[in-house]
Formats: C-alpha cells, structure tokens, sequence
C-alpha cells in the first residue's frame, strides 16, 4: 500500500484534499497564553488609504511592547512585499509564468485572497498566543468577516477586534501621504479604494473611531487598549508612554 507523504498527497481517487489531516500540536494554546500572560487575539484594523491605520497600530503596538505584552504587526504595503507580492516583484526572482499566478494585484478577486491569506497567518499567530495587529484597508466587509469566523473558530468568540478608523475620504486625500489619490484621480491607478472602487464600512465594529480634530495616534491607541482589557485581553493597564 502506498502511504501518502508531503510529496505525493494525491490519493487514488485524486482527490488530495482528503490526506490532509490537522494535527494537534503536544503544547496547547492555553499553555502558550498563560507563558505569555495574555490572551491571543487579532485587532483588525480597517479604513481608507490615509486614515490612519498603520500610524495608530503602531502606536499601539509601541504600547503594548512597553508594558511588557507579545505582540506584533502585519501592514499592508510590507506584507506585498512579500507574502502577497505583485507579479512584478515575484517575476524577476521566480518567473513570468510563477508570477501570474501567485501574484497579486488589487483586482476584488486578488484583494479576497490577499486578505485570506494574511487572515490565516493572523490567525496562526493569534493561536500561538500573539496579540496580532493587522492594518489593512479591507474593503470588504464579506472579506473581514471571514477572517473574524476564521480567527475564532480556531479560538473563541471575542479574539477577533474590529477597529474601524472612520477619516472623511476628503481628509485622507488632503493628507495622501504616498501621492496615491492625485495618481488615481488622474486615472494612473485603477481598483483605488475611495475612487473607483467602493470602500464597505463595518457594519458593527468592536471599536469606532471617528476622526476628529486633535486626536492623536497615542489617544486612539490607548482608547483601543482600555477595550482590550475591558475585553480580558491582559489583566492590567496597558502602558501610555
């Protein structure tokens, strides 16, 4: 009889799906959560281009490290540099052929699977007992809630924060750090969410932050740090400096 391996997973009806079997690992998750004295979970942070998102994680992450907790971040732009590169950054060390079909670009189908596949590490980190900061912009609200049944089928209602970060599409394009709402104004760049995509507000976020005058990336992370604890995340206050 043949036994199947990691290197010839089909099976006799073809089918390779039904010889992959989850294994359980000897050290459970709430062993690893209780090394680390914390809670893995995901804060998922969501908004247009320009909100604000990355700036706030990782302020908050900044936080976090102070007060001795594990966690650690996952941004947009550096996870295309690798786990969800375009084909142009795959071609030149993998092929044009590699390229186009595990590339991604910012189609709604590629941005599905870019959010799949950073939903699925989050997730993996968020069992190891990581408190997993994700700044995406995540249009859509289908995508985002795949995540959240994903991170909490493989844990527990409530391991899974929704932060939307609710700027006015007119201040985010005064701010356009990157130049990207001039370039898709003018028609140099296509799928832009804001402009000629459509960008799907959370419908019932754990936390809304709404923008206002004078709120600082520290305000908005410690707000979202009182949650966490509020939610059993840690057992005390989160550092503010």
């Amino acid at each position: 009889m043949t036994v199947p391996s990691d290197s010839d997973p089909t099976s006799a009806s073809g089918d390779i799906s039904e010889n992959i079997v989850w294994h359980e690992n000897t050290v459970t998750r709430a062993s690893r959560q209780s090394n680390l004295g914390q809670r893995g979970c995901v804060v998922w942070f969501t908004g247009l281009s320009g909100c604000g998102k990355s700036t706030i994680a990782n302020e908050l992450d900044r936080l976090l490290i102070a007060r001795g907790a594990a966690s650690t971040l996952l941004d947009g732009d550096n996870v295309r540099h690798g786990l969800c590169a375009p084909p142009a950054v795959l071609q030149g060390e993998h092929g044009q052929a590699f390229a186009e079909r595990f590339g991604l670009g910012f189609s709604p189908t590629d941005r599905e699977e870019n959010i799949r596949r950073i939903g699925a590490v989050a997730s993996l980190m968020a069992g190891a007992g990581l408190v997993t900061l994700a700044a995406f912009v995540s249009p859509y609200q289908r995508d985002r809630d795949r995540v959240r049944r994903m991170v909490e089928q493989d844990g527990q209602a409530g391991d899974f924060l929704e932060v939307f970060v609710d700027t006015p599409l007119e201040v985010c394009q005064q701010r356009d750090p990157k130049g990207l709402y001039k370039k898709a104004l003018a028609g140099e760049i296509a799928h832009f969410t804001g402009i000629s995509d459509p960008y799907e507000a959370p419908e019932r976020p754990e936390i809304h932050l709404q923008f206002r005058e004078g709120m600082t990336p520290l305000d908005a992370a410690e707000e979202i740090g009182q949650v966490m604890q509020e939610r059993g995340i840690f057992g005390d206050s989160p550092a503010t400096g």
